[in-house]
């Protein structure tokens, strides 16, 4: 017999899951969030999005204060690191975080079920406590919203003290000398940026030829050229063949993506990015029969249903952008669609930002990925150098760049380069949610000075009609 009895069982209370269990209670069920972690907010909010970017945050005004103010008229001094405090600033925002997620738990009377959930069959869903003792829920629908975690190199063994995933290197307790980040991407790039800002020698090693793989390609060399010039090192197509922690630090072994003579490289830390996969071990897929795919994620249709009735899934642990605010849709849009309702998910319109300085984001296609499709496309760009704000800023690198259908003139992705590219953004989601024209966005009035001014620049540009430029 189960203990309980709920409409919704969610399982995960990352964002996808805590906000999928908000919304169905909001909608009026009986709710329960399962989740195995001590406190709510999942990978993102505890190892991941939140802290990351309190790091950021962090790291930029030392970088400021050390390098950027005197440009202002503005004299501090000596600049000192104080990396316990920065780090406490980190862990309190983390705290206020999934506080808050508890307090809105409560607010919404969802319960928080503390374990590991294993699917039991029949609408069950088992949860063993840390203490070992196990409860049973009964659900007339289930959420399966795990998430993901890191993604390892076979010949390499992550300690967490030298060789470390996102995870440790959001901890160390000292700033390193040197630093080999394994991975171009959003995860290895931000933390890249972390340490480089706090003073370490950092080297970026990425298999592919290109940093911010699967991003326009204007955009991947244009970033490579301005975190260069930060003091970042890449060693493009090159292959990590090992690493094995030495006295002084860590023995990596490098070589030609394409084959040739090894190298090696003696660094104190090395951070492995490479990437997140699905989590679901331990969840009982096989035993209840849920199809998983030859990655690991779980099949879903349309409307997120698994192939077993009343069992579902969103966020990570299915395909699609592993991004918070993409589960957290996905969350919505599940609890709504159990209410009776019809939601969308709009995946041509979910914007993706890298957290560096200057922040990248995007939206929509790539040049790339409309050339592939045979689309015929214009292109509008207008460089930060031209906005006025921008320059009272000091913060002129990079540009907006829009692509549209030459017929149609319709929005079809957005790249920019710049300083809070990932607010700019969120206009040029709005408006491809709308199916909105370059025109549109052109004759949208927008505010001066304002770096929003580059965003209608460069919708005038795709038809060959900027002002400032």
């Amino acid at each position: 017999m189960a203990d309980q009895t709920y409409d919704l069982v969610v399982i995960g209370a990352g964002p996808g899951g805590y906000v999928c269990a908000i919304r169905a209670a909001q909608l009026g069920m009986k709710v329960a969030c399962v989740e195995k972690r001590a406190t709510l907010g999942g990978t993102c909010l505890n190892v991941g999005c939140i802290p990351s970017k309190a790091l950021l945050q962090a790291s930029e005004k030392f970088e400021e204060a050390s390098h950027g103010l005197a440009a202002f008229g503005v004299k501090v001094g000596n600049v000192e690191l104080d990396l316990k405090a920065m780090m406490a600033h980190k862990d309190k925002v983390v705290d206020a975080n999934v506080k808050g997620v508890e307090f809105l738990f409560k607010k919404n009377k969802v319960a928080w079920v503390k374990g590991a959930a294993r699917l039991a069959g029949g609408g069950q869903v088992a949860v063993k406590a840390a203490d070992g003792s196990e409860q049973r829920l009964s659900a007339r629908n289930i959420v399966i919203a795990t998430g993901s975690e890191v993604s390892a190199l076979p010949s390499i063994r992550i300690d967490e003290r030298r060789i470390v995933s996102s995870t440790g290197a959001l901890a160390l307790a000292e700033v390193p000398k040197t630093m080999v980040v394994i991975g171009g991407g959003y995860i290895g790039l931000e933390m890249a940026s972390v340490w480089q800002r706090l003073g370490a020698k950092v080297t970026v090693v990425e298999f592919l030829d290109r940093i911010l793989p699967g991003m326009d390609g204007e955009v991947s060399k244009h970033m490579q050229r301005i975190l260069g010039k930060q003091g970042l090192e890449f060693r493009l197509a090159t292959k990590v063949l090992g690493a094995e922690p030495t006295d002084p630090g860590v023995a990596l072994t490098i070589e030609a993506a394409a084959g040739g003579k090894k190298e090696q490289l003696l660094v104190d830390v090395v951070l492995v990015a490479v990437g997140r996969r699905a989590f679901a071990d331990g969840l009982g897929l096989k035993e209840t029969g849920v199809a998983t795919d030859d990655r690991g994620r779980i099949v879903t249709d349309a409307h997120f249903a698994t192939n077993v009735q009343g069992i579902y899934a969103i966020g990570d642990v299915i395909a699609g952008p592993m991004l918070a605010h993409k589960a957290e849709d996905e969350g919505v849009a599940v609890a709504e669609i159990l209410a009776g309702q019809k939601p969308h998910v709009n995946y041509d319109a979910i914007p993706g930002v890298v957290y560096t300085w200057p922040e990248v984001a995007t939206v929509g296609k790539t040049e790339e990925q409309l050339k592939q499709d045979g689309v015929d496309y214009r292109i509008g760009k207008f460089p930060f150098s031209a906005n006025g704000r921008a320059r009272a800023m000091n913060m002129t690198e990079g540009f907006v760049k829009i692509l549209a259908d030459r017929k149609t003139d319709r929005v079809l992705g957005v790249h920019i380069i710049g300083p809070n590219a990932g607010d700019l953004i969120a206009e040029l989601a709005l408006g491809m949610e709308f199916g909105a024209s370059a025109e549109d966005i052109a004759r949208t009035c927008h505010a001066h000075p304002t770096l929003n001014e580059t965003v209608k620049e460069a919708a005038l540009a795709v038809d060959g009609r900027p002002i400032h430029m």
